[in-house]
Order: C-alpha cells, then sequence, then structure tokens
C-alpha cells in the first residue's frame, strides 16, 4: 500500500497575501517617511555633519564650481554646509587671535587664483600683530556673483564664529536693485532672506519670482536627492581637497578685461538725475553694519580696471559709465561722513595691466598690493580702538 505523502502543500494565497502586504507597508513607510522629511526640512542639520576639519582639512575658501571634477569642488546652497566645511569651523578663536572675515564678490574669493594668491593668504603672510599683543587672523568668506542681499546672507550667518572686525569689499555692481536677487545662493534661500528683509526693513521685494519656493514634493527626499547627492559628493571630494590643495579649476587662457567700448552711457536704468541712496541698495550694506553690532566693518571700494581705449573718456570699464561710478563714490564718502561708517576707497589703487579677465579679478602681485593696504588699515583702527569714523580715498 503506497504510503500518503503528508507534506503539507504551500499556502499560495497566503504567501501572495504577504508579500502584497509587505509591498504595501513599505510603500506606507516611504510615503510616512518622504512626508516627515518635508516636515522637517532637515537639510541644514545634515550640513552641519562634515567630514571637513575632521578627516579632512578645512578649506580655505567657501565652496564654489563651475568644473566640480577638476576643482574638486561644487557650489551648494546649504549654508551650513558651506560653512561646516571652511577651516573657520574647525578653528577655535585663541585668546591671542583678532579674528578677521572678509566678504565680498569673487575678487575677494579669489577667481583665476589659488588659495596661496588670495586677499585673506596675503594678510595672513604678513604676520600682522595690534599694539594689544593679538595676531591678525584673516579667513575668506568671499563668494563669487555680485551682489550685496548675498554678502549680508554670508554676513549674519558669520557672526557666530566671534569676528573682531568685518572687512567687506564692495564695488557699484554690487549695488543695482536688479542684482539683489541675482545669485542662486540668495535665491535658494528665500526664508532667511525674507527674515532679513522684514527684519531690516529692506527694499527687496519678499514675493520675488526670483525666490525658489520649494513646494511640499519638492522637500521630500524623492524632491531634494539632487541636494543630497550634492552633500554626500562634496564630502567625496574632501579627499581631493586634502592631497592636492586644488579648490578651483584655473583655466591658463582667458580674454583680458574689454579695452574699446561703444558710445555708450548707460547703466541700467539709472541716470545722473536718479542715482542717489534711495536707488540702489545702500539700505542692504546699512544693515550689514547693523547686523554686526559692535564687531567693527570696515568697507571698502574695491580696485577697478580703467581703460583708456576708444571712448575710455565715456566709461572706466564694461561695467561702468563715468558718470555713473564718480557718482557712486560721492554717495559713499557723503555716507560714510554722515553715518561713521568705517570706508576706504581704493578704486584706482592698481595698474590696468594688473587685472585678469574681468574689470574687478586682479593678478597675485596686484592682490597683495591691495592686502597690504588692507593690513594697514586693520592695525590702524584695532591701534585707535575705533573710536572714530576713518575715511579715506585713494
Amino acid at each position: 500500500m503506497a504510503q500518503e505523502n503528508l507534506t503539507p502543500k504551500p499556502d499560495k494565497p497566503a504567501n501572495g497575501r504577504f508579500i502584497r502586504n509587505v509591498i504595501v507597508k513599505a510603500f506606507l513607510l516611504f510615503v510616512l517617511l518622504n512626508a516627515l522629511f518635508a516636515a522637517a526640512n532637515p537639510l541644514p542639520l545634515l550640513g552641519r555633519i562634515s567630514a571637513y576639519n575632521l578627516v579632512f582639512p578645512g578649506r580655505v575658501r567657501l565652496p564654489y564650481s563651475e568644473n566640480p571634477t577638476q576643482a574638486y569642488s561644487l557650489s551648494l546652497f546649504n549654508l551650513e554646509a558651506m560653512f561646516a566645511s571652511h577651516e573657520l569651523a574647525g578653528n577655535a578663536k585663541a585668546e591671542d587671535e583678532f579674528r578677521v572675515l572678509l566678504i565680498g564678490d569673487s575678487s575677494t574669493w579669489g577667481f583665476l587664483a589659488t588659495p596661496q594668491e588670495t586677499l585673506t593668504a596675503y594678510i595672513n603672510d604678513a604676520d600682522l600683530v595690534t599694539e594689544s599683543g593679538k595676531y591678525v587672523r584673516a579667513y575668506n568668506l568671499g563668494y563669487p556673483t555680485i551682489s550685496l542681499t548675498k554678502d549680508l546672507l554670508i554676513l549674519d550667518h558669520a557672526m557666530q564664529y566671534q569676528p573682531d572686525i568685518i572687512v567687506w569689499l564692495v564695488t557699484l555692481e554690487s549695488f543695482p536693485f536688479e542684482k539683489q536677487l541675482f545669485t542662486p545662493l540668495v535665491q535658494n534661500n528665500p526664508e532667511r532672506i525674507r527674515s532679513l528683509i522684514n527684519e531690516y526693513d529692506l527694499n527687496i521685494n519678499p514675493d520675488s519670482d526670483a525666490f525658489v519656493d520649494a513646494s511640499f514634493w519638492e522637500r521630500t527626499i524623492i524632491g531634494q536627492r539632487r541636494a543630497l547627492a550634492d552633500l554626500l559628493r562634496f564630502q567625496l571630494y574632501g579627499l581631493m581637497w586634502a592631497a592636492t590643495g586644488v579648490d578651483q579649476y584655473i583655466s591658463t587662457s582667458y580674454d583680458p578685461p574689454q579695452i574699446d567700448f561703444e558710445a555708450d552711457e548707460s547703466y541700467y536704468e539709472l541716470t545722473p538725475e536718479t542715482l542717489s541712496q534711495s536707488s540702489i541698495a545702500v539700505d542692504v550694506l546699512a544693515a550689514g553694519i547693523t547686523r554686526a553690532g559692535e564687531v567693527p566693518v570696515l568697507v571698502i571700494n574695491e580696485p577697478i580696471f580703467i581703460s583708456d581705449g576708444v571712448n575710455s573718456h565715456l566709461r572706466y570699464n564694461f561695467f561702468y559709465p563715468r558718470w555713473a561710478f564718480d557718482a557712486y563714490r560721492q554717495l559713499m564718502e557723503n555716507q560714510a561722513l554722515a553715518n561713521g561708517w568705517f570706508y576706504r576707497d581704493y578704486w584706482n589703487l592698481i595698474p590696468a595691466d594688473e587685472f585678469t579677465n574681468s574689470a574687478i579679478h586682479m593678478t597675485p602681485s596686484a592682490t597683495a598690493i591691495l592686502a597690504s593696504e588692507i593690513g594697514k588699515t586693520i592695525q590702524e583702527l584695532a591701534e585707535s580702538g575705533f573710536q572714530s569714523s576713518t575715511l579715506g580715498s585713494e
């Protein structure tokens, strides 16, 4: 008699239901995680988690790159991650340190310059000591693109690092209202910028279409996958930064500043009659000085290229007709005197042949000259105890 097979047959419907339930639960969990991620907005917190200043040395410039794989860096919009990677975040302030923060545009950051050829590098190389015996230590918080509002955003975040003085390099092109929301770093930090607009009553539209306001879906893990990938990729670039000290791809060929111009004296929608304190973003500059509180702010009108070519009697360079820049310089002097600002005007400090690819980018030798002047002024102000406004034109 054949023995009956007592092995139970698999319950196919039950197994099917189990797999289905697993899939449904996994999907619901995924939806829940995305919803929680969107609601919590953990990117700033994640940005603070950094291998820089721990596994890798801190960077000497805020990260920016148009060629990430060649520069071993990339452009981020996450301020926490940007600062967490900077040497400033890894250096506890010593008792004998006189801490100087430089903010400004690409000329301050050091476009077409190595980390050793920047303003802060030359200031630090000078081994300056204040009258009270403190060692001057400068940190580079410049960032490419021209916008006072971008500078204010960086200044606001940097105040937590206990500066003794802030050096703010400006130029007329950073003042037009059209430039205030021009940079992606500003556009992608709408909540921070709106807070500054409200706090300092800035003449900037908080509802501008330039702001990148992420929808709920765009704030989810899926919507933020590019930002999350960039955070990870930026950490991986730390290995190459540590090995090479390279943080910018420097092209050996570039076009020099334009010398010849059309007979055109236009500058945005401004005219000699309308260029005034209220027609450009002087209020943003004033807001930064107010935000610094008791920390002195040294405002510097940075050097520009001065052409001697065709129609150079009408324009200093590609950026500026002469009437606009001259009126701006006078306006800045008036504002500095009226408000007691610490101010230096170095607009014509550098010869024309010491500029590289634009009207504000300088050669290393020219940068060293400007750094020397800034260093002298820092020492003068420190020795005077910052008791009075120091106004100067060079």
